[in-house]
């Protein structure tokens, strides 16, 4: 009888570590996966592709590549500057300097594979098509190269420049979004699609300055003119607020004036009620990374909201 206690206990003893094991492996695999998403931006991906269907949905575009060209090109653009920035990452994100550091070579191989996938696949909606996908790559050499030489030891990127580099960023973005669905679709611009323009523009600077909270001592000591490098963080957090509260009242603008509809305008007016929650953690919240990555995540509830509306549930 003992024995057959002992042989139970081994038994269930066996089972148990079984089961730890494998829920261990379960969490690692979790936080590997997590690790790359993240560190290697192919969160974005997801993101870009949202907020191009977005666009789809308010123009009423017909469905068209442009969700994967953006996406293709969005990886591409920023794996390889954190690539570039690995080392001048280290002091802020010393985990995400490691892991891009570690798979340099594979993600070097993978923006390439991408951004050319991107431009063989832009080729099919014509020349405005393929001008709109290789501007986000052109605007990312003027902003991470040094490519102004003759400026002298002030800066040597428009990175390092205060307002111009989230400008270029937001511009950038903002073009590729808005436009390439519409160059897909031969669509012609119209008052809507600048009312698009300009929220994505201001909304994609406010998502760039919030990671700069983050880097500021960094960017500080590399001389990289950031606003909370240049106005501290109590008066960012405060910028990030007026220019959420802008987006706010030119939403309404539209809406009143019958460019946009309620639909959209509820949607994107809930977006941003969850943005200036958002804003409150800013300079408040050790959390950078999460922070960062809820405020792209936004687009989700503003799509997730189109569609709920859009169907009348």
């Amino acid at each position: 009888m003992a024995s057959k206690t002992n042989e139970s206990t081994v038994a269930t003893g066996h089972a148990v570590s079984r089961r730890t094991g494998l829920t261990a492996s379960i969490v690692d695999v979790g936080y590997r996966t997590k690790d790359v998403l993240t560190y290697s931006s192919a969160y974005l991906v997801f993101i870009a592709m949202i907020e191009v269907l977005t666009v789809h949905a308010v123009l009423s575009l017909p469905v068209n590549p442009a969700p994967v060209v953006v996406g293709l090109v969005t990886f591409s653009v920023y794996a390889g500057d954190r690539i570039a920035d690995a080392s001048s990452d280290e002091p802020a994100s010393p985990e995400r300097s490691a892991f891009v550091t570690r798979h340099r070579t594979l993600l070097s191989v993978l923006t390439a594979i991408a951004y050319g996938v991107a431009i063989a696949v832009s080729i099919t909606g014509g020349p405005l098509a393929l001008a709109i996908t290789l501007l986000p790559g052109a605007f990312w050499i003027l902003y991470a190269s040094d490519w102004l030489p003759t400026l002298g030891a002030y800066f040597k990127r428009l990175k390092e420049v205060l307002i111009v580099n989230s400008a270029i960023v937001a511009g950038a973005w903002a073009i590729a979004v808005v436009g390439l669905p519409m160059a897909f679709a031969d669509a012609s611009l119209t008052p809507l699609a600048g009312v698009l323009f300009g929220y994505f523009f201001l909304d994609t600077f406010v998502n760039t300055e919030i990671p700069n909270v983050r880097d500021v001592d960094v960017d500080e000591a590399l001389g990289v003119s950031t606003m909370p490098v240049v106005f501290g963080i109590r008066r960012t957090r405060r910028i990030l607020y007026a220019l959420d509260l802008l987006l706010v009242a030119f939403v309404c603008l539209a809406l009143f004036s019958g460019v946009l509809s309620v639909t959209f305008a509820v949607a994107i007016l809930a977006g941003l009620a969850y943005a200036l929650a958002l804003a409150w953690f800013v300079g408040r919240s050790d959390a950078h990374g999460r922070l960062a990555i809820a405020g792209e995540a936004k687009h989700l509830v503003v799509f997730a909201l189109i569609l709920v509306l859009s169907a009348g549930i």
